[in-house]
């Protein structure tokens, strides 16, 4: 039986990560505030307005220190707190303190790298590195197999992935695409694996680059991890629910 193990959700695009215990998913949505806000480097103009590729914003490919941000969302009095190990903790409302935000990350960004601006908010659909409102889905049979590989255990946070599931065969995701799959009260469309870049050599508790994740995805001759799914219907899914393929 494949279930529900984890549920991730990204806030601000590759500045910190916040776990669920259950979610509410729209059809033809990302997951509520997943990558709702960006944060814009120096060399674009974006808006947000409409979706942008993820070379407009700083993220951990390039920034790797930005990999061990967390994040914690107050809805109620609208406020988002960062943690970072080498930083104090920070509260700000990212849609009216934005300079809290761009003060707190200087140093992160190396500095022969584009600096981060400004922070945007995604006005149709999160800012996902998908032209589609995408939902990552892993297999954590899958990620075990890469820590084998590599020989030392590695966090799955690596990944940036929305859904884990647990129970399925190494690399049984890739055989959903092109299918249907239903977790809790919502089907979704799986469309594609996932290109890994090199964000996921940095560790995330520490920000450094100590794994080379894309060499040990080589020996499979390809550089893909987790599959990106599109909900075509609307329910709710919670640690635990069982996932079929349909």
């Amino acid at each position: 039986m494949i279930k529900v193990v984890e549920i991730w959700r990204h806030p601000i695009k590759s500045h910190g990560r916040e776990a669920l215990n259950t979610v509410t998913v729209t059809a033809g949505q990302t997951l509520p505030l997943d990558r709702a806000w960006a944060v814009a480097h120096d060399q674009t103009n974006v808006d947000g307005s409409e979706w942008a590729s993820c070379t407009n914003f700083s993220r951990g490919a390039k920034a790797p220190s930005l990999m061990a941000i967390n994040a914690e969302w107050d809805d109620q009095n609208h406020l988002m707190t960062l943690t970072h190990p080498s930083k104090e903790p920070l509260s700000f409302d990212p849609d009216h303190e934005v300079s809290k935000l761009i003060d707190w990350t200087k140093g992160m960004v190396p500095e022969n790298r584009a600096q981060s601006a400004r922070l945007v908010r995604a006005q149709q659909s999160g800012m996902t590195d998908t032209d589609y409102p995408s939902i990552s889905i892993g297999n954590m049979a899958t990620h075990r197999a890469i820590e084998q590989k590599h020989g030392r255990p590695l966090s799955n946070l690596r990944w940036r992935c929305n859904i884990w599931v647990d129970g399925a065969a190494p690399w049984e995701e890739f055989e959903w695409i092109g299918k249907n799959i239903h977790i809790g009260g919502v089907t979704f469309e799986i469309k594609e694996p996932v290109t890994r870049c090199l964000a996921t050599t940095a560790n995330p508790e520490t920000g450094a680059r100590d794994a080379d994740t894309l060499a040990v995805l080589n020996t499979w001759d390809h550089q893909e991890m987790t599959v990106y799914g599109v909900a075509s219907t609307s329910g709710q899914i919670t640690i635990g629910d069982e996932l079929q393929v349909i």
